[in-house]
């Protein structure tokens, strides 16, 4: 692998000691040797299930109730199953509630779950202290209020960076991950059935990109079933909204129509013009509607 940071990472801070393994890696990198590198140098066994989590990069509070209903959710789905968790792997918005609900489960049980965060390189707070090959580094999770950079999140088991030579921004991630999970779904963990990997996409809170997210996973093929979390804010909860009241095959009525065009223009401040090409998304999921839930 063509890099000069991979090893282990202690978190520092927090009253939490917890180990990470870690490399940096281009974002073109190719699906099959990102998996030969999971399964070979991490040693992870292929999961049955894979859980990717999506949602707000902005933090965001979620209700008590609807947070432990959530973290309890997500934790008993992947230790029943033997999952991987897919993130976005760094300290902000969902990821902060994901890795509540893992440190919440590891203070109670020894196993860990198999977290996995895949970030930008150039957004991750003291990267510099992970350079180096094959080596264990002491990472700080304090993080400057004043920096544009977020730090990675200290309840990960494994972080894949992708790097594309940008700072401070989203982006370098998003191809490499899709590919990867695409890539996993694809592994035969039955040969006897022939089945692949079940990939299912996890929604909380998030903005107006989610809706491309969604469809992108709603147009596999096969596709990829989304659950939403409903209740915890912006683009989960039109979409939950839109999944109560469409009709029958999933078409948007015309009152629905109106007040899901309001509800976007006031959650996310689109002019009518934004609103309505959020909406034709929206309509184009409800037509797949059996596959969210």
């Amino acid at each position: 692998y063509p890099t000069d940071a991979y090893g282990t990472l202690e978190f520092q801070g927090g009253g939490y000691c917890n180990k990470a393994m870690y490399i940096r890696v281009s974002y073109d990198t190719k699906p099959d040797a990102l998996l030969h590198l999971m399964v070979k140098d991490w040693q992870l066994e292929l999961p049955k299930l894979l859980i990717s989590v999506h949602g707000g990069l902005q933090s965001f509070q979620m209700q008590p109730k609807l947070k432990q209903v959530f973290g309890k959710g997500l934790v008993k789905a992947a230790v029943t199953t033997g999952a991987w968790i897919f993130t976005g792997g760094v300290s902000t918005g969902v990821i902060s509630h994901v890795g509540d609900a893992l440190k919440d489960h590891s203070s109670k049980s020894r196993g860990r779950v198999c977290a996995i965060g895949i970030a930008p390189w150039g957004l991750v707070e003291n990267k510099e202290d992970l350079i180096g090959k094959d080596v264990t580094r002491l990472y700080q999770t304090m993080s400057n209020p004043l920096s544009k950079l977020s730090v990675l999140n200290s309840a990960h088991t494994h972080f894949i960076l992708a790097d594309n030579g940008t700072l401070g921004r989203y982006g370098a991630e998003v191809k490499l991950r899709r590919q990867l999970e695409k890539h996993i779904s694809l592994q035969k963990i039955n040969t006897r059935l022939g089945q692949g990997v079940p990939v299912v996409g996890l929604v909380v809170e998030g903005g107006p990109n989610i809706f491309s997210v969604v469809l992108e996973y709603l147009r596999e093929e096969p596709p990829v079933p989304v659950v939403v979390c409903d209740g915890s804010g912006r683009a989960s909860d039109i979409l939950s909204f839109a999944h109560k009241y469409c009709e029958e095959g999933g078409v948007i009525g015309e009152p629905l129509r109106d007040q899901l065009l309001v509800t976007i223009q006031k959650t996310f401040n689109y002019s009518r013009t934004q609103a309505l090409q959020l909406l034709a998304a929206v309509a184009e999921c409800m037509r797949k509607r059996d596959l969210v839930s």
